[in-house]
């Protein structure tokens, strides 16, 4: 990824509380030598290597499920992101732009073939989603033979995180001046993604 120096992010808590945040990912490996992805929900275990550790599963029909093993992939993580209109400036020999905010994520990739640590993989993705639900739900409300069923049904994988590059491209380049009128113009406009950019754009101004 491109990241010029005004938008790098190294430090590795922010990235690791970026992937937790927007765990709704895509992942993009190599099959028959053209590029093969998948959009995906991946967890992070933090406590694995130096970097951490990827964790999800596909559906084993899903030719991405045949990914060789330790081959190198690139999991992308996104945020929010908005178009920057250049009228919201108010200066002369200015263009348009988006803010955006994303990391990628290097890795060998590797297959769980044991059905207890798969089963363990589909109870963490239980734990972590349904944490910040009202009602609770666990596997154990399911019969178990239907559980065994989708075990068969689904291919686990982790990913030894090699690298992980942030960018997070919130008008940095820019005069505060400037950086506060597209704040504004951004609290103005409808949509989710720009109210988030411009919440981001804010809390870096004030640190």
């Amino acid at each position: 990824m491109y990241v010029p120096s005004a938008f790098s992010i190294t430090d590795l808590n922010v990235l690791h509380n970026f992937i937790e945040q927007h765990s709704f990912a895509t992942l993009i490996s190599q099959k028959n030598d053209e590029p093969f992805a998948s959009h995906l929900p991946v967890l992070l275990d933090r406590n694995q290597g130096k970097q951490g550790r990827l964790i999800g599963h596909f559906a084993k029909a899903n030719p991405q499920a045949e990914v060789k093993q330790y081959q190198s992939v690139l999991t992308i993580f996104h945020g929010p992101h908005a178009y920057i209109s250049p009228t919201w400036y108010e200066a002369p020999n200015t263009v348009p732009t988006w803010n955006y905010l994303a990391v990628h994520v290097y890795g060998r990739y590797s297959v769980i073939d044991d059905p207890c640590e798969l089963k363990d993989v589909l109870e963490e993705y239980v734990n972590f989603y349904q944490a910040s639900q009202p009602s609770q739900w666990s596997m154990q409300n399911v019969d178990s033979t239907l559980i065994n069923q989708l075990l068969k049904g689904i291919v686990g994988f982790t990913i030894e995180i090699e690298r992980i590059e942030g960018k997070f491209k919130l008008n940095q380049n820019h005069p505060v001046e400037r950086q506060e009128k597209v704040i504004n113009h951004l609290k103005q406009q409808r949509g989710d993604n720009s109210q988030a950019i411009a919440t981001l754009m804010q809390a870096q101004l004030s640190d």
